[in-house]
């Protein structure tokens, strides 16, 4: 917890908020208080109006909006770290252009010739705060050259530099691994010591109960229970909140003696081969290092490891999306081109690719239905009518009904987006599809449905074979093999039971002790 009950008054309160678009609401009659050194959470599913009501406190509202209510921000700057950090970095600027821009408004008042010596080390300071002590590397990249989770901490250091009295942290933790996790709790903990309120929009209900001192339970717009943590999570008062917090505490499933050894490992010859994969971006070092892996027909693989192990790079290597790299690529032992651009029509179909920023692999100027049914048209042929109809009933059977489907990306949350990208996908009727990190913006209730699905997928006599990237073993012990990079390298592979149970390398060991605590 990060703070007493008692102390000043709040910097930021929100009363009766009404958000309507086109005559729907939202958001509907939201009250909130933000006090200094305390954190206040919501929680809810994808859609639930979490972060509408997070963006009010910036004032900012979705176009069109017709709001109604009062939102009170005492004087000082309100500090935002979004779900999807790619959004609020300029991808033509290098991460240290963007942070030393905002650390010399802070030091304006010293002498002129310290002012450059004291940014520099504001800037450095704030992205050790933010768990990137190897700040001098970061610095020189783009932001395209980051991981989702480098990028997220990189957007938390901005608003550490603009000292903010209120941070409002969208799905902070979201794509982290267990152990970064756990710092970014440390250090989100540690600004609300500083007397900064924290109102924190997470689905992650173990970070929220460690985290937070209140939550707001959040269901189709409205708060339909709030209260101290303890309180919430001893006596649950409402069924949604009840099915909203079961089994959030489950540990890893890692078998035991006796225990069942989970999927059998599926033999034969490898559908999706990769041998001795080093990538490196422009300018940098190498991301991958001699990487090797296969996966089989009818195989789920998880690659699992920190943020910035090079996990994305891995998976983007395997579906053509970065090309520079040794070594080789091939599906059914023929080898696959570099380049995406490269690659024949059933050869696109066949290697299928889910972002973990859903959002920006989207136009926001089209329906959604439209853009996942453009898939089949495109890489299978099907006519644009018929198309159209199966977009339809794959995106029902991810949960987005009609009226989610008409809508454009832009109104839809980050865990439905995410949900629209797994149906494009799967409209191909690809042979692999590549996962990355598709659940980790995903409520407990909607991320069981998704890994549900994608299990029934495995199943299937003409299901596509699997590569789950992820930082949640829960999600990994899903799979038939795991696959464990460390740094850019594959430091473990094996089958999920023996690598769980008993991980030989010290950095797996480190992973899995993390994810029990």
């Amino acid at each position: 917890m990060s703070g007493a009950a008692s102390g000043p008054g709040p910097v930021a309160e929100i009363r009766g908020l009404r958000v309507e678009i086109d005559g729907r609401a939202v958001v509907d009659g939201v009250d909130l208080t933000a006090r200094p050194g305390r954190v206040t959470a919501l929680v809810g599913a994808s859609g639930s109006g979490k972060t509408t009501t997070g963006l009010a406190l910036l004032g900012e509202y979705p176009a069109g909006a017709r709001v109604t209510g009062d939102v009170r921000v005492a004087e000082g700057l309100v500090g935002y770290v979004p779900q999807h950090p790619a959004s609020v970095l300029n991808p033509a600027r290098r991460v240290g252009a963007l942070l030393r821009d905002i650390a010399r408004d802070r030091v304006r008042s010293l002498p002129r010739r310290a002012r450059g010596a004291a940014a520099r080390e504001r800037v450095l300071a704030a992205l050790a705060s933010a768990q990137l002590p190897d700040g001098r590397s970061v610095l020189t990249r783009y932001p395209h050259q980051l991981s989702g989770g480098q990028q997220q901490r990189v957007v938390l250091a901005q608003a550490l530099l603009l000292g903010a009295r209120v941070v409002v942290a969208d799905e902070p933790t979201t794509g982290q691994d267990a152990l970064t996790k756990r710092r970014i709790v440390a250090e989100l903990a540690a600004v609300a010591r500083q007397g900064i309120a924290v109102v924190l929009l997470s689905h992650d209900l173990p970070v929220v109960r460690e985290l937070a001192d209140e939550v707001l339970v959040m269901k189709e717009g409205r708060v339909i229970e709030s209260g101290a943590v303890e309180d919430v999570w001893a006596a649950p008062g409402h069924p949604w909140t009840r099915e909203l917090l079961y089994g959030e505490e489950q540990a890893v499933p890692v078998p035991r003696d006796g225990a069942e050894a989970g999927p059998p490992v599926p033999s034969g010859t490898p559908l999706l081969a990769a041998e001795g994969i080093t990538a490196r971006h422009r300018g940098t070092g190498d991301l991958l290092r001699g990487a090797s892996l296969t996966v089989r027909a009818g195989e789920c693989l998880a690659v699992v490891g920190r943020s910035g192990s090079g996990k994305t790079t891995l998976a983007r290597c395997l579906a053509g999306l970065h090309s520079t790299y040794d070594g080789t690529v091939s599906l059914d032992g023929t080898p696959l081109p570099r380049s995406l651009r490269r690659r024949s029509r059933s050869q696109l179909a066949a290697v299928q690719y889910v972002f973990q920023d859903a959002r920006a692999a989207f136009d926001e100027f089209r329906p959604v239905l439209d853009q996942v049914a453009r898939t089949a048209v495109r890489l299978r042929g099907v006519g644009p009518r018929a198309a159209e109809e199966e977009a339809r009933t794959v995106l029902a059977g991810v949960g987005l009904g009609e009226e989610h489907a008409r809508r454009r990306p832009g109104r839809l949350s980050g865990g439905e987006l995410q949900r629209a990208a797994l149906a494009r996908a799967l409209l191909a009727r690809p042979r692999v599809l590549i996962c990355d990190e598709i659940t980790s913006g995903l409520d407990t209730v909607t991320r069981r449905g998704i890994l549900r699905l994608l299990t029934e997928l495995t199943q299937e006599a003409d299901g596509p074979a699997l590569v789950l990237v992820t930082h949640d073993l829960d999600t990994a012990a899903l799979a038939t093999r795991i696959a464990v990079l460390d740094d850019g390298e594959i430091v473990e592979q094996g089958e999920t039971a023996r690598v769980l149970a008993d991980p030989c390398h010290a950095f797996t060991r480190a992973l899995t002790e993390a994810a029990c605590l």
